[in-house]
């Protein structure tokens, strides 16, 4: 695989984690991304949306999980995701959909579409950590937060 980015196979320990983040809310965003330096993580880029996110993946070193926004501007969470997979370099990449759409339905919908998990949001500050370094350890969150 280019660039080394592969599927979590083995642990990940979260200081060496690459994360790329989509959202197109700068509130989520920088909760996401100060909950994920509070463990460690140095290694995370943004993206407002799903439009071009292959393009973007593939300008990083790495990346070992993408955590995806279902509603996004342009292109979809479910839209991207397609896209992911279909790329050669990004296509057994962990993405978890991060929502404020959570029910039940959803739920199946984002397991159905391919998605590795499922945070709700708001996320709680509390589980997040423990849930991030869960999903870097090859185990699968599928939270509705309720």
């Amino acid at each position: 695989m280019n660039n080394s980015q592969t599927a979590v196979k083995t642990p990940i320990d979260p200081k060496d984690a690459h994360i790329l983040v989509v959202e197109d809310n700068v509130s989520n965003f920088v909760l996401i991304a100060r909950l994920l330096a509070f463990m460690g993580i140095q290694k995370c880029e943004w993206k407002t949306t799903g439009w071009g996110v292959v393009d973007f993946a593939n300008t990083m070193p790495r990346v070992n999980l993408i955590l995806m926004d279902l509603r996004l501007p342009h292109e979809d969470g479910y839209e991207a995701l397609r896209q992911i997979r279909e790329d050669a370099h990004l296509k057994n990449t962990k993405v978890v959909a991060v929502t404020a759409h959570s029910s039940a339905d959803e739920l199946h919908k984002a397991r159905e579409a391919g998605f590795d998990g499922f945070l709700a949001k708001p996320l709680d500050a509390d589980l997040f950590p423990e849930q991030i370094r869960q999903i870097l350890t090859g185990e699968e969150i599928w939270d509705l937060g309720i």
